[in-house]
């Protein structure tokens, strides 16, 4: 690990102040992905500003009878909040699938959002990786690719984002607010994450020096017909090859509402509206869950290790609409 420069911050101006005044700095808090990255000499910021005493640590309701969960929340504290087990039973199944216990509880909701992707060649430093070194090229693509994207994907980068978190907060459309040196701003989690382009070195559209302050969740929490399926070699500690994050609002059996939120498919999380729209007024059944599945999958494309996914993620959506429609808490 190569040496750096520390501040610890007292309130939010100080933090984006901090950052900033130094050249390559970084926020730091729970710094369970951050550390590792720098410890691998991934990621090399020459000053970090300490985060953890900033007053972000609460989860309240809005006026307009959501949520808001302060950045600096752990990722174990908020997945057993009794407030989000009850109204958004989604969110908290999709965090209690991530990691292992330990880094829940070090983790925080914050920096879910902004840990790297885990793609082989991005942690290799004796590889091309154009995340890592703009304009050097992709190993991936011709690569070892199983892990790798199937949607959005460019020539530049077809590595995928690896938060469950960020897949049940795209389903329940929540909104991330941040703070810098013009203020603070709203970013809806459709537009946080960015697909690669050519640009795959940039993760989201945040700017280098703004701070996520909280996640607002909104007040339809899905809380009755729900489900997050998360497909991985191994029961525990690790990634998603797919994962679905499936949310439906009925009455009978007449589907209201769909959203479906898609993981380990591609840089960000996947949402399709216009395949969930599919489903609008029509009755549950395999047959249409089938359909939009097709629809979301249109346009998917794998590469010599990862073609499965294509399957995988289509029978996913399926299965996790047919749990969904049946989760009657």
């Amino acid at each position: 690990m190569r040496s750096f420069s520390y501040t610890r911050a007292q309130d939010v101006k100080k933090a984006v102040s901090e950052v900033s005044s130094h050249e390559d700095a970084k926020f730091i808090a729970g710094g369970t992905n951050l550390l590792d990255l720098m410890k691998y000499d991934i990621m090399k910021p020459r000053h970090l500003v300490d985060i953890t005493r900033l007053e972000m640590k609460s989860i309240e309701e809005t006026e307009g009878g959501g949520l808001r969960l302060d950045a600096l929340v752990s990722n174990a504290d908020t997945a057993y909040h009794p407030l989000v087990e009850e109204r958004y039973p989604l969110l908290s199944h999709a965090i209690l699938a991530g990691a292992t216990a330990q880094l829940r509880n070090k983790a925080t909701d914050g920096g879910n959002l902004l840990q790297r992707t885990r793609c082989y060649y991005f942690y290799d430093t004796t590889t091309l990786c154009n995340k890592r070194e703009p304009g050097t090229g992709c190993s991936a693509i011709t690569g070892y690719n199983r892990n790798h994207a199937i949607l959005g994907h460019s020539q530049h980068c077809i590595a995928t984002h690896p938060s469950d978190m960020a897949v049940a907060l795209a389903a329940l459309e929540a909104t991330i607010q941040v703070s810098g040196p013009e203020g603070e701003r709203s970013i809806p989690i459709a537009d946080f994450h960015r697909l690669p382009g050519d640009k795959p070195e940039k993760d989201t559209n945040l700017a280098e020096n703004e701070i996520v302050t909280a996640i607002e969740l909104p007040k339809k929490g899905f809380a009755r017909h729900y489900t997050y399926l998360k497909n991985r070699d191994r029961a525990s500690f690790a990634f998603a090859l797919v994962s679905v994050a499936a949310a439906l609002e009925l009455d009978g059996d007449t589907i209201q509402e769909a959203r479906i939120a898609l993981g380990g498919v591609a840089h960000k999380p996947w949402r399709k509206p216009e395949a969930e729209a599919l489903l609008q007024g029509k009755e549950v059944s395999r047959e249409h869950f089938q359909q939009v599945a097709d629809a979301y999958l249109e346009g998917a494309e794998g590469f010599q290790y990862n073609e499965f996914k294509i399957e995988l993620a289509r029978r996913s959506i399926v299965r996790a609409l047919m749990q969904a429609a049946k989760t009657d808490q």
